[in-house]
C-alpha cells in the first residue's frame, strides 16, 4: 500500500460526503457551502459538477439511475436525471442545515442536520423512507456526521462530532435502533471524528477533522491503522474504484487560516482495503 495521492485537484470550501456510485462507476462528493455536487470517474478522469439551490450536506444515488437524493438546507430533495428538483421532506428551520447522510441496507436515507453556529443539541438524525415518510431517530445532536453499517447490516456506526466518539447501535429494518455503546473515543489533540465508512472486514474508517489523518478501527474498537495526511481537515472517506479497494478522502479549507495547497482536494489511498458496495436510495 502506497501513501495518499491527489485524485481530484480542487479548492473546495467544505468538501464532504464521498460515495461510490456502483451503477455509474463514479465517485460522488459535495462542496457543502458552495452548493455543488461533484462527480469523478477515475477510469478516464472525467469530472462533472451540478449546482444545487441550497447548501448541500450530502448527495446519494437513487436506484435505477433515477438521479440523486440530496440532503439540503431545508430538507431532503430528489433530483431527476434531467435536473428537476422536488422535495421529499421539506422541513426548514432557521439557522439549521443538512449535513452528512447515508443509505441503509434497506434503501432508506439516514439524514443528519446541524446548526450553522454548531449550537449544542441543535441537530438531529432522521430516517427517510423511500416513500418520503420521516422519523426522527436521534434528537439532541450537535453535529450529525458519519453514519455507516456493518457488512451484515446488524450494526450502525454513528458520529456526533463534538462528543469525540464513534458510537455503535444494534440496527435492523425500520426506524428503530437498539442499545447504544461507544466503539472508540478520539483523544484530545487528535482532532474530531467526522465522516466514516465501513470496509468488508467490518472495520470502521474515520476522518479526523483538525487531526490530519484517517484512522481504521476494528469491530472491537481497537485502533488498527492511522493514515497521516498532508491536510489538516479531512472530512470523510469512502471506498471506490473498479474493485472497491481505493479509499477516497474529501477535505476542506473552511476555517483553516493557513491551508495546505491540497486542502479542498480529494485524496486517494490506493489499495487501502476491501470496500463494500453502498446501497442506493430506493425512493
Amino acid at each position: 500500500m502506497t501513501g495518499t495521492e491527489i485524485a481530484v485537484r480542487e479548492k473546495a470550501r467544505l468538501g464532504e460526503g464521498p460515495v461510490w456510485d456502483a451503477e455509474a462507476r463514479v465517485l460522488l462528493w459535495v462542496d457543502i457551502l458552495a452548493g455543488r455536487v461533484h462527480g469523478f470517474d477515475p477510469a478516464d478522469g472525467r469530472r462533472t459538477v451540478l449546482c444545487t439551490p441550497q447548501h448541500v450536506g450530502a448527495a446519494r444515488p437513487r436506484t435505477g439511475g433515477r438521479g440523486l437524493v440530496l440532503n439540503l438546507r431545508d430538507g431532503v430533495a430528489l433530483r431527476d436525471p434531467g435536473g428537476g428538483l422536488s422535495w421529499l421532506v421539506h422541513d426548514p428551520a432557521p439557522g439549521r442545515r443538512g449535513n452528512d447522510a447515508a443509505v441503509a441496507p434497506d434503501g432508506a436515507l439516514w439524514a443528519g442536520t446541524m446548526r450553522y453556529d454548531e449550537a449544542p443539541g441543535g441537530g438531529r438524525l432522521t430516517r427517510v423512507a423511500p416513500d418520503g415518510s420521516a422519523v426522527t431517530v436521534l434528537d439532541d445532536v450537535t453535529v450529525s456526521n458519519g453514519t455507516g453499517w456493518s457488512p451484515d447490516g446488524r450494526l450502525m456506526y454513528y458520529v456526533d462530532s463534538p462528543t469525540r466518539r464513534i458510537d455503535v447501535f444494534r440496527s435492523g429494518d425500520g426506524p428503530g435502533l437498539g442499545a447504544r455503546r461507544t466503539l472508540a473515543v478520539i483523544e484530545r489533540g487528535a482532532g474530531f471524528p467526522d465522516g466514516l465508512c465501513v470496509d468488508a472486514d467490518g472495520c470502521v474508517w474515520v476522518a479526523l477533522w483538525d487531526g490530519g489523518a484517517v484512522r481504521r478501527y476494528t469491530p472491537d474498537g481497537r485502533l488498527d491503522r492511522t493514515v497521516p495526511l498532508p491536510v489538516r481537515r479531512p472530512t470523510a472517506c469512502a471506498f471506490g474504484g473498479a474493485d472497491l479497494s481505493d479509499l477516497y478522502i474529501t477535505t476542506a479549507r473552511e476555517g483553516d487560516t493557513d491551508p495546505h495547497p491540497h486542502a479542498g482536494s480529494v485524496l486517494v489511498l490506493p489499495g487501502a482495503g476491501r470496500g463494500l458496495v453502498q446501497p442506493a436510495f430506493a425512493g
